[in-house]
């Protein structure tokens, strides 16, 4: 095919960049398919964690010392999820006057985010509206608790698969 064995290295390395140069684009197409998903790490984006995360620990030590939290929701399901948190001190008193926030969000994108606000207080238990999950599988919870100047951010992994298993 080659007569003068000096011919086949040019016609080689043109084709091997013209590989290089057409797995590019092949890539650069597939991954326009799958845009990429900011992280919501504890109700921050990364960057704003990265910054204030030594603040978000102090602030969670002097929270700890004061009250206890904890999530009372009996198991997440698809269907008429209540989400529950219970604020009481340390001696026991529920806490009524505290701000409760929550967002429950899917892990891989950030559209099936359910942003929860308003609960309804009765005895130091915080109790959202229900709510119809999208899709089923695994969910991340988050809540912010502020009592007073201190605040706290509450999170866990819980799946509707597997109903009575939580990760905290």
């Amino acid at each position: 095919m080659f007569k003068n064995p000096g011919t086949k290295w040019p016609i080689i390395i043109a084709l091997a960049i013209t590989g290089v140069i057409g797995m590019s684009v092949a890539t650069v197409k597939i991954a326009s398919k799958y845009p990429v998903e900011m992280e919501n790490f504890e109700m921050h984006s990364y960057h704003d964690y990265d910054h204030g995360v030594n603040d978000i620990i102090e602030a969670k030590i002097a929270f700890d010392k004061k009250y206890t939290i904890s999530f009372v929701t009996p198991q997440l399901a698809e269907k008429g999820t209540v989400v529950e948190y219970k604020v009481t001190d340390k001696s026991g008193n529920p806490i009524n006057d505290a701000k409760v926030e929550a967002v429950l969000m899917r892990p891989d994108v950030n559209k099936h985010d359910i942003n929860l606000t308003n609960p309804v207080v009765s005895d130091g238990i915080y109790a959202f509206a229900p709510v119809d999950l999208p899709k089923a599988g695994r969910w991340d919870i988050t809540a912010k608790v502020t009592v007073g100047n201190d605040k706290r951010y509450y999170n866990l992994k819980a799946d509707t698969r597997y109903p009575n298993t939580f990760e905290f």
